[in-house]
């Protein structure tokens, strides 16, 4: 869905400006910092935390004040706003209609300490992890309907069978009007970025830095097209630089966003892995390309394939059916060849098989060697030379060129 199709609703001024001060003034995931805005209200929580710690009933709650001490004296929100709107970009917020509630709303379940195995670490284990603000730039809207939104990830290291599937099935997805989703890193991502783009499709780009950073550099220019034709999406305020424990808390919002993550290339640890695994606790379809099993980058794949909530396909239309709605998109089966002895009576069969590929045998050899007496193998030769099987010379048989 595109901007002009979306319906513009104002949102305060005071409280984008609040949002906006929030977001940097924490570094994410701010649980703490979360709950303590939804209880409050954005443009309360603001000023409090601006007034520091405190004393009395108006005090800053001391998790709240861990989680800002270092940055509330920061505040660049009306700067902030205006570098993103000078990019035609908007902040996007929980006070307006284009914020994904629902896709994000399961973060702050399974992003605790006892959340999903397999996910401790700086990402998780702060406990729940709702972006307080999401800083956008392009005509995508968050608002869509997520079931077409595919999550497309991987290795940077990929090979080169990596880098095809991922730009060949994204292109794939996208021409079927769904929405690529993935991080711009090099690798997988930008293959997935690339393949949608050449196919005039949607794609949204997640970045774990400011909106106003090309990261990695060489993807400045894809980064530029994004923002102009698809989305460019971060929970990171203007100047953030990338950092590796960003890319890891960047994965959840991936998962969140979309349907289901495909994960086509990813060592045995890996941001993918994060990813996917963040997908599955949140109860979206998570799916594996398999590999070379000498190949260092499927090992992540094949590992996550050993899961039972996890699906491994071969082709696009195996990804269609996993993140569509119940009975939507089934995948058909795979064209089977078809065989000129296709639905030969058993008998038949024998009495073909009988005969040697390169040598004529007479009716009574035939009847001998296929165990079948000899009015029936003269009734099945018949019928084999009806189909074009076999052929008869000088009362000897043989089959068919061919």
């Amino acid at each position: 869905m595109s901007a002009a199709q979306g319906v513009a609703v104002a949102v305060d001024p005071e409280v984008l400006l609040a949002r906006a001060y929030l977001s940097r003034v924490a570094e994410p995931p701010a649980p703490a910092l979360a709950a303590f805005v939804d209880e409050v209200g954005p443009v309360v929580a603001a000023r409090r935390v601006r007034e520091g710690a405190g004393d009395g009933p108006g005090a800053l709650p001391p998790a709240v004040a861990r989680e800002t001490s270092a940055r509330r004296g920061t505040d660049r929100a009306e700067a902030d706003l205006a570098l993103l709107a000078a990019r035609g970009g908007r902040l996007i917020v929980p006070e307006d209609p284009e914020w994904p509630a629902a896709a994000l709303a399961g973060l702050g379940v399974v992003a605790g300490p006892d959340g999903a195995p397999g996910l401790e670490g700086p990402a998780t284990r702060d406990g729940p992890a709702v972006p307080l603000a999401l800083w956008a730039q392009g005509p995508l809207r968050l608002d869509a309907d997520p079931s077409g939104w595919v999550a497309v990830v991987g290795a940077r290291a990929a090979s080169e069978y990596g880098l095809w599937v991922a730009r060949d099935w994204s292109a794939e997805l996208a021409d079927r009007g769904g929405t690529v989703v993935s991080g711009a890193a090099l690798g997988i991502d930008g293959a997935a970025h690339r393949g949608a783009i050449a196919v005039g499709g949607d794609t949204v780009a997640v970045l774990a830095c400011g909106i106003d950073r090309a990261y990695p550099p060489k993807h400045a220019t894809l980064l530029e097209h994004i923002g102009k034709r698809g989305l460019v999406v971060t929970e990171y305020p203007p100047g953030a630089t990338p950092a590796r424990h960003r890319f890891l808390v960047r994965n959840r919002i991936i998962a969140a966003l979309t349907a289901g993550t495909l994960v086509v290339e990813a060592a045995a640890r890996s941001g993918a892995m994060r990813t996917a695994l963040v997908a599955g606790a949140l109860g979206r379809a998570v799916m594996v390309v398999p590999g070379p099993v000498t190949s260092v980058m499927s090992l992540g794949c094949h590992e996550l394939a050993r899961r039972p909530e996890v699906s491994v396909v071969g082709r696009v239309e195996h990804v269609v059916e996993e993140v569509s709605r119940v009975g939507d998109g089934l995948a058909p089966p795979p064209g089977t060849p078809t065989r000129p002895t296709d639905g030969l009576d058993p008998g038949a069969m024998r009495v073909r098989e009988a005969l040697p590929l390169h040598a004529a045998r007479t009716a009574v050899r035939l009847a001998h060697d296929a165990g079948v007496d000899f009015a029936e193998a003269d009734t099945h030769l018949r019928d084999l030379e009806a189909r074009g099987l076999v052929v008869e010379d000088a009362g000897r048989w043989r089959r068919r060129p061919g």
